[in-house]
């Protein structure tokens, strides 16, 4: 039986998850947020409940957590928040939008989030709290790490491998067989054509690489 959810974090990208969550007939709790601010206002409906110490009074194996904060760039964020409650014995709901295509033999580790309109094809891995955002477009056979970001209307082609902590901007495509280095950066609208090496960030058509530190 389906566990109600806590959603951790309370801004745009947590709004999305709450549209993707009631589209899939999910049980929310409520919302959790270190902005006092945001404490006892709603996202289309659903409470903010106030700081990530209301997790707490939740026992481990009554809920499943959400991550709901976003990322526009390599982050330990979504990391740390991860982390942290999987030791205290939490786990993480899959979040699959009923609008996406999932192919045969499609592996999606806990904690994931496949939103609205995304394709991914047989044989794809999707590792653990890990975003495919909306319309993103995963061919066949794609390798996808923990805690990465592709982000909307991205394309990789098929047998694409994404490391740990990457960052797949915005509109960007990455051609057949390329491997993508852990924790590197894509930028929006990049056109990759050769691999990636860990920590690299690359922008442009074709794209170029630039050491993440430097930008």
């Amino acid at each position: 039986m389906a566990k109600p959810v806590i959603i951790i974090g309370a801004g745009g990208h947590a709004k999305v998850l709450v549209d993707l969550l009631l589209a899939s007939g999910s049980e929310i709790i409520g919302l959790t947020d270190v902005d006092a601010s945001r404490h006892g206002t709603k996202l289309l409906g659903r409470l903010v409940l106030g700081t990530d110490d209301i997790i707490a009074d939740h026992a481990v194996d009554d809920v499943e957590l959400v991550v709901g904060v976003g990322s526009t760039a390599p982050s330990n964020l979504r990391l740390s928040v991860y982390e942290r409650y999987t030791k205290q014995g939490y786990t993480f709901h899959r979040c699959i939008h009923p609008s996406a295509i999932i192919g045969g033999e499609v592996e999606i580790q806990d904690g994931a989030q496949i939103m609205a309109g995304t394709v991914i094809q047989p044989g794809a891995q999707i590792g653990k709290n890990t975003i495919i955002n909306t319309r993103a477009s995963i061919d066949h056979d794609c390798q996808i790490g923990d805690h990465v970001h592709v982000a909307p209307g991205a394309t990789l082609g098929g047998t694409v491998t994404i490391g740990d902590g990457a960052h797949i901007g915005t509109g960007s495509s990455i051609i057949e067989n390329i491997h993508i280095g852990k924790d590197a950066m894509i930028a929006a609208g990049a056109c990759v054509v050769k691999d990636v090496r860990d920590g690299l960030r690359v922008t442009g058509v074709p794209a170029q690489e630039q050491n993440v530190k430097d930008v």
